[in-house]
């Protein structure tokens, strides 16, 4: 490689799975090399025990290990673990950290709700295309949701949000198929939180009526899966996903196809990795309430986001 270029990996460590990203950086700007991701739910049990279970410490401990020795054979200079979500929520999120130290040797940085809605902001404003559009960032996780609003290519506002696709699954756990109930109960609880909650501090940072309509970026593997399953594409591919716009009615549309069939044959939906087909009927209905929750027509999808801002922050 150049002298110019240092190739660099993070490790995301999420509250359902474990990913990687090996780039190129240079001045800033990141060409990906690698990618990969490993569902190993780390959140588990935590909602209700408020601690991280021990199977699933020892599941995300030999990912991170794997993915490490895979990592440091493609030459990468330096490893960066981060840990979200779950980690920060669990009464014994040090014994991950401790455990990914001993087996991988390799620090892990817990970072607040804060930083993550910051990097996720970084990543997904490093394709200069979005710079000039009012935005509302959208990343979907496994234990929280981050939430940020851009205009001139500015912060306005960011926080995270309690309300990730593991979390909600344990919060209203449905039947097989799920019910009519079940979908309505768990829209009715996210209506309820962006109505009172999200959209009272979100509201003021939206341009005013008349001004450029704001663009719903979404980035994180639920948008990813919502763009995969309307291409059916079998496998990541970032040139067809990147940009990719998908009306409300688009996700609405996926959104109630993966709500009326049962787990075995959401499993055999093209672009919906089997392993996510439970949890992807949260990740759907969030974005779809996001939507109509304020007025946006479109979805536009972003390959770059959290892992990206990670790489060089």
């Amino acid at each position: 490689m150049p002298d110019t270029l240092t190739r660099r990996a993070v490790i995301d460590i999420g509250t359902n799975s474990v990913k990687l990203l090996v780039g190129d950086v240079s001045d800033g700007i990141v060409t990906p090399v690698f990618e990969a991701g490993e569902q190993t739910r780390l959140g588990q049990g935590l909602y209700e025990s408020n601690r991280l279970q021990p199977e699933a410490i020892a599941r995300t401990v030999d990912c991170v290990t794997r993915f490490a020795a895979q990592t440091w054979e493609m030459g990468a200079a330096t490893i960066r673990v981060i840990a979200t979500s779950a980690t920060r929520d669990a009464l014994n999120g040090s014994e991950l950290v401790q455990a990914i130290q001993d087996h991988a040797n390799l620090s892990t940085e817990v970072i607040s709700g804060s930083t993550e809605a910051e990097w996720v902001y970084r990543g997904v404003l490093s394709d200069p295309e979005l710079a000039a559009h009012p935005l509302l960032i959208l990343d979907v996780g496994g234990g929280s949701t981050e939430l940020i609003v851009t205009a001139a290519g500015e912060r306005r506002f960011d926080q995270s949000f309690q309300m990730g696709t593991v979390r909600l699954l344990e919060k209203f756990p449905p039947a097989d198929p799920p019910s009519p109930e079940d979908f309505t109960s768990c829209q009715n609880w996210l209506r309820e939180l962006l109505e009172h909650s999200a959209g009272p501090l979100i509201a003021p940072h939206l341009p005013p009526k008349g001004s450029p309509q704001t663009l719903l970026v979404g980035t994180g593997g639920a948008a990813l899966i919502l763009a995969r399953i309307h291409l059916a594409l079998p496998d990541f591919t970032r040139e067809q996903m990147e940009g990719l716009s998908l009306s409300t009615q688009e996700v609405s549309a996926i959104c109630e196809r993966l709500w009326s069939l049962p787990l075995a044959e959401r499993r055999k939906i093209i672009g919906l990795p089997p392993e996510r087909a439970d949890v992807m009927l949260m990740g759907a209905l969030i974005y779809e309430s996001v939507l109509r929750q304020f007025g946006i027509s479109a979805l536009r999808v972003s390959t770059r986001g959290l892992r990206y801002a990670a790489l060089v922050a």
